[in-house]
């Protein structure tokens, strides 16, 4: 397979991006380098191989969370540039 410049078209229409010429030509070089690198490895031997799920076998090793520090309200405020005397006081961000 290569690609073209239709389906670098629908690929940038499908990803809500606007290609100008040159960089539509640069994006048809790199995905068709991408995909001939991906024929390179179609090539390889892989019988017996077992399909790779994770990097490792070892389990996910995950420790307890644990309360270290404990602050208060008064001093998680105290170098907040604007509260009240219980929350943070932010811009408004939603209309």
């Amino acid at each position: 397979m290569t690609i073209d410049e239709q389906t670098v078209d629908k690929i940038a229409h499908l990803a809500r991006l606007e290609l100008a010429p040159d960089e539509k030509a640069e994006m048809i070089a790199d995905m068709n380098k991408i995909l001939g690198f991906m024929d390179k490895l179609n090539e390889v031997d892989t019988t017996g191989v077992e399909p790779l799920v994770y990097m490792t076998d070892e389990p996910n090793v995950l420790r307890d969370d644990v309360v270290k520090q404990i602050i208060t309200t008064e001093e998680a405020l105290k170098n907040a540039p604007d509260h009240d005397n219980s929350h943070f006081l932010v811009a408004k961000v939603i209309k």
